[in-house]
Parts: C-alpha cells; sequence; structure tokens
C-alpha cells in the first residue's frame, strides 16, 4: 500500500453538525424554509457553492454563499472538535512513506477552515475538493485525479469513506474501499452499497492497513 486517501466529513472529522446548521440558517434567512438534518443531507454532492446555486430560491445567491461561509467558520469551534487519535493516524501513515489525501464533495473554502481548526494543515500530500471537479461523487473523477497527483497505482491505493457515495466513487476508480462507522450515531448504519472491508474504530482501521505494530 502506497496510498491512504479519505473523505473529510464524517470520516476524518465530524464536521456534519456544521454543515447542517450552516445550511439551516442559510435556507432560513433567505428562503423562509426551516431544513432537517435529512433534508439538508439529501442536498449533498456538488459543493457548497453548487448545493445553493441549485437549490436556493432566493436570486441573492452570492449573499447566501457568504453567509454560510461566515457561519461556518464562526461556529465552527462550537460544533466540532479535534479528534487526536485520527490525528495521529495521519502522522503515523506520513511517518511510514504512505502518502495520504483527501478526496471530498465540500468546497475548498470550507475545507481549509476546518483543517486550520482541527490542527490538520500541512498534513496531505494532495486534496481534491468538491471545486475541483465538474463531476460530484458518486463519480470517481475526484477520486481518479487524486490517485494521478499521488503518481501511484490505483492498486496501492484504498479509499476510506462513511457513505455509499464514497463507496461507490471507490469502486468505479478500481481502489480498496474502506467503510468507516466511528464519529456520530447517524453513521453506525448499514452500507446499501457494501464496501470491500469495514472499520468500526480507528484500531480496525490500522489493523487493515497493516500499521498497528509499527
Amino acid at each position: 500500500m502506497k496510498a491512504v486517501l479519505f473523505d473529510f466529513d464524517g470520516t476524518l472529522a465530524d464536521t456534519l453538525p456544521i454543515c447542517f446548521y450552516s445550511f439551516q440558517k442559510v435556507f432560513e434567512t433567505f428562503d423562509n424554509r426551516k431544513l432537517t438534518s435529512l433534508q439538508v443531507e439529501e442536498l449533498f454532492g456538488p459543493s457548497e457553492t453548487g448545493i445553493l446555486h441549485h437549490h436556493l430560491l432566493h436570486p441573492a445567491k452570492e449573499e447566501a454563499i457568504e453567509l454560510f461561509y461566515h457561519t461556518y467558520s464562526d461556529y465552527h469551534h462550537e460544533f466540532v472538535q479535534e479528534d487526536k487519535e485520527i490525528n495521529d493516524l495521519l502522522r503515523l501513515l506520513k511517518s511510514l512513506h504512505i502518502k495520504i489525501g483527501i478526496f471530498t464533495g465540500k468546497g475548498r473554502r470550507s475545507l481549509d477552515i476546518s483543517l486550520e481548526a482541527l490542527q490538520m494543515e500541512g498534513l496531505f500530500d494532495v486534496i481534491v475538493s468538491g471545486d475541483d471537479v465538474v463531476n460530484p461523487k458518486p463519480d470517481p473523477e475526484g477520486l481518479i485525479k487524486a490517485i494521478n497527483l499521488l503518481g501511484v497505482n490505483k492498486a496501492d491505493s484504498v479509499f476510506v469513506g462513511d457513505s455509499d457515495a464514497d463507496i461507490l466513487a471507490g469502486k468505479q476508480a478500481g481502489v480498496t474501499t474502506i467503510g468507516v462507522n466511528w464519529l456520530t450515531d447517524k453513521q453506525m448504519h448499514s452500507f446499501t452499497e457494501n464496501p470491500h472491508v469495514i472499520a468500526n474504530n480507528l484500531e480496525e482501521l490500522k489493523n487493515l492497513l497493516k500499521v498497528n505494530a509499527l
């Protein structure tokens, strides 16, 4: 194994609550619509700007986008905590000269906010965000792009994610998929699209990656 690629929201960080809150604030402010977390989640796929351009009824799209990012930044510390064990895993992989990367549907602006807040800046060899692709997950475009940028073979790569879209993207890209169920109660579910393997906690992931004893 030469590369481990990760989804971000719900995989490397429990950022879904701040995502839900920020979208809910925007839709209530501009459209006077109160969306549940499930209704927000059903919009996921495109980046935040893509979601608001496609689903917000109010014509002031750019103002809405700015409100989203200001809310995401201002309340991030209230909703999201740094996970030391995840950060330690990332540093362990790097110390073993295994390349690590992110392939996420979230936009680069919100990703950068989270990376800075969670002390993850500079850890990754490649980052492909929702702003860097034409076709969002479950299309494998971004994952294939990340693998090519890393200069590794897909046979030597794995993709770790928490959603069916992650698993579908990984399978279509031809990489081994690891489904994870560890960050929130919402994530304790069965995948509709079966991953090659499932890790219910970080120790199981370390075992699967064969880095536990090193």
